[in-house]
């Protein structure tokens, strides 16, 4: 065994899985996961808990996989996560706990996303599920919004007693996890279905089909016995380019691509659920996002072209993800602006007219600034777009609740550590108020929204 390099982790073949939605990391079995996990110096100083939003004792949970004593393991990880085995797919964890792992100093760091999925995806298929507290103290707080900022706060406040009540507007709970995220990196039945009736099990009840701001007010649940409220609705409004031809039939967001195919099951080949299958698609933007609809609409049978307008060193998407992507031959056109959508006479998509970007001094994100290079303009011929640009709150929640303060943005505005909002009793985390984000860091603002609300309940 290489100490300096970490055990690899199996994977589906590039060519196989470009054709299928089944999960592409198959993850670590016992003994690999055993192997990775004596790598962990176990540092009396752990970088790696600092650099985890939701703060998991890392080198405590390694220490018990090293031995052996996975379900132990589990428990030590479920004290501050109750989603091990989502975060441990989808986390950025080369730029959280992975990124400060001593062990990176000299050779690779230790694989912790990879050791947290084993420990989780051991842990549902023992049975192994969390202990529900033995007595509530009868207090109820809603939580708007099922997910992950919503999940974490619920579960949370659940574990000391509160009677939580979760509002999903969808008729699935999950939020982004079951409508953004794609099949093939996290599985919906087995890892999202189980994590979530795991919250459940702890004794919070989950109420779907309900839109806040219009099936029923912040103020009425108040009035309607609830003594804290915690809005973790997320981002769910898209964003455009504001070009010529946006209009046009075959230019979708993200959003609505990703909802129809992960949610819906419009990949599925008896599924009810429309779905556009382009034979030449473009996806505008270069976010984790971007990638996973890329990597649908490859599946889905395209030649797909991601179209970003600053180098492949700036793309903000996740490192895995855009090897994958490229893995599976999505083509990049980097250094690439659209600047208008083609549309034919009856109204559909025909192509988009670009010009080529070169990159200047670093702007306030400390990225290089994009400046169209004169003359460039060429033309793609394209059969759908994408436009994956990022997402913004919903403003429905805040312009029904009196005495909410927003920022331009229009995103909820809350103090990082409790979630405090300008309302009383009303806490918020997450995308709503930061904004599109990670799913660790709406957790992080789930529990800082759960200890908020205990703190607040707590003193009155």
């Amino acid at each position: 065994m290489d100490i300096l390099k970490k055990v690899p982790v199996r994977e589906q073949d590039a060519k196989v899985r470009a054709k299928n939605f089944e999960e592409v990391c198959l993850g670590y079995n016992l003994e690999e996961a055993m192997e990775e996990a004596k790598r962990c110096l176990n540092c009396k100083n752990a970088k790696c808990i600092k650099g985890c939003p939701v703060s998991i004792d890392i080198p405590a949970f390694i220490q018990e996989v090293a031995a052996g004593n996975i379900e132990e393991a589990a428990k030590i990880i479920a004290e501050s996560s109750c989603l091990p085995a989502v975060c441990g797919r989808v986390c950025p964890q080369e730029s959280q706990c992975e990124g400060v792992c001593i062990r990176g100093i000299k050779g690779e760091p230790v694989s912790i996303g990879k050791l947290e999925r084993f420990v989780a995806d051991w842990s549902r298929e023992h049975n192994i599920v969390p202990e529900k507290p033995e007595k509530t103290n009868g207090i109820k707080v809603a939580v708007i919004g099922s997910g992950p900022s919503g999940l974490a706060c619920a579960g949370d406040l659940a574990k000391k007693g509160y009677e939580v009540t979760i509002f999903e507007a969808l008729h699935e709970a999950g939020g982004v996890l079951v409508y953004g995220i794609p099949e093939f990196r996290l599985p919906k039945e087995t890892v999202v279905k189980t994590e979530i009736d795991n919250v459940i099990k702890l004794g919070v009840k989950i109420e779907t089909n309900v839109i806040i701001g219009k099936s029923i007010t912040i103020d009425e649940l108040f009035e309607e016995g609830f003594k804290a409220v915690f809005i973790g609705s997320g981002a769910g409004l898209p964003k455009f380019m504001g070009i010529p031809g946006e209009n046009a039939n075959g230019v979708f967001s993200a959003n609505e691509y990703l909802t129809r195919n992960n949610l819906m099951k419009a990949f599925e080949t008896d599924s009810d659920t429309p779905i556009y299958r382009g034979k030449k698609v473009a996806v505008v933007g270069g976010g984790n996002v971007a990638m996973d609809a890329a990597r649908t609409a490859l599946r889905l049978g395209a030649e797909v072209h991601i179209v970003y307008r600053r180098s492949q060193d700036e793309l903000p998407a996740r490192v895995e993800e855009v090897h994958h992507a490229i893995q599976e031959g999505v083509i990049f056109d980097l250094l690439t602006n659209p600047v208008e959508i083609l549309v034919s006479e009856d109204g559909w998509v025909k192509g988009m007219k670009c010009v080529k970007m070169g990159l200047g001094e670093p702007d306030a994100s400390g990225r290089r600034r994009p400046m169209e290079i004169p003359g460039s303009e060429f033309e793609m011929e394209l059969d759908a777009v994408i436009m994956s640009l990022g997402t913004s709150p919903n403003p429905l929640i805040s312009s029904t609740t009196e005495g909410l303060e927003v920022n331009k943005w229009k995103c909820i505005v809350a103090d990082e550590e409790f979630g405090k909002t300008s309302k009383e009793g009303v806490f918020a985390g997450g995308d709503a108020v930061t904004g599109a984000a990670t799913v660790i860091l709406a957790m992080g603002a789930g529990r800082a929204g759960a200890k908020g609300i205990d703190e607040y309940l707590s003193k009155k």
